[in-house]
């Protein structure tokens, strides 16, 4: 099937209310473009240097967003276009997109990243570290970021058990931050979970954002650009 073929059928099967982030990390141009031709808007990247160089290349109304682990010395070469930063793990991370939005005279918009998974890879605060963070001083002097949401992986299993108490605990951190911090803000509503292999019971638990790539692109080419 074509890469528009493959948005087609993820489509139809998505509530109208989740947005459908087209994760296009180490594709190439003609890949992303053949997507964007197909009405795709919102393109998911995780290293900073290739977000950059797609940037230039491609049209400028797409939607780009950070989702990988990002490196706060990274932080400048993306300050000025993203549009949403999926993957803040850390107060310092957080710190630094603040700074580098200020330079920008911009906000960036950001989710904070949970850590719900069984395995040890994964990146994200636990709910007390959110809690602190964001009853903190230094949080709220940071006038250039937004927290909009939460987000976070799974474990990389086949027992759906476990994967639905994953996305269910995401779920119960998002309405505790809502209930305790953003009761107020509208502007925080999203859950991003789920990706190709488990977007359909993210999306069961209350996911807002998925973020596919392989099911849309293909399998991964690990290649540089």
């Amino acid at each position: 099937m074509s890469i528009k073929e493959n948005l087609e059928k993820i489509l139809k099967v998505i509530p109208q209310n989740t947005n459908l982030i087209a994760v296009s990390k180490t594709k190439p141009i003609e890949d992303i473009l053949e997507a964007y031709q197909a009405g795709q808007r919102v393109f998911g990247e995780n290293k900073a240097l290739e977000l950059a160089e797609k940037q230039t290349l491609l049209p400028k109304d797409i939607h780009w967003h950070f989702i990988g682990h990002l490196q706060t010395n990274k932080v400048k070469y993306i300050a000025a276009f993203v549009h949403l930063i999926q993957s803040v793990d850390s107060v310092k991370l957080l710190s630094v997109i603040n700074k580098e939005a200020a330079k920008n005279n911009r906000i960036i918009d950001c989710l904070l990243q949970f850590y719900i998974a069984t395995e040890e890879s994964k990146f994200g605060f636990d709910y007390d570290e959110a809690s602190a963070l964001l009853s903190s001083k230094a949080f709220l002097e940071m006038k250039n970021i937004r927290i909009v949401g939460v987000m976070g992986m799974a474990t990389y299993t086949t027992n759906d058990k476990l994967i639905h108490q994953e996305f269910a605990q995401l779920k119960s951190y998002f309405d505790k931050l809502k209930s305790t911090f953003f009761s107020n803000q509208d502007y925080f509503k999203e859950i991003s979970m789920g990706m190709s292999d488990d977007y359909k019971i993210a999306i069961d638990e209350g996911s807002t954002m998925i973020r596919i790539g392989s099911s849309i692109f293909g399998e991964r080419n690990y290649k540089s650009l």
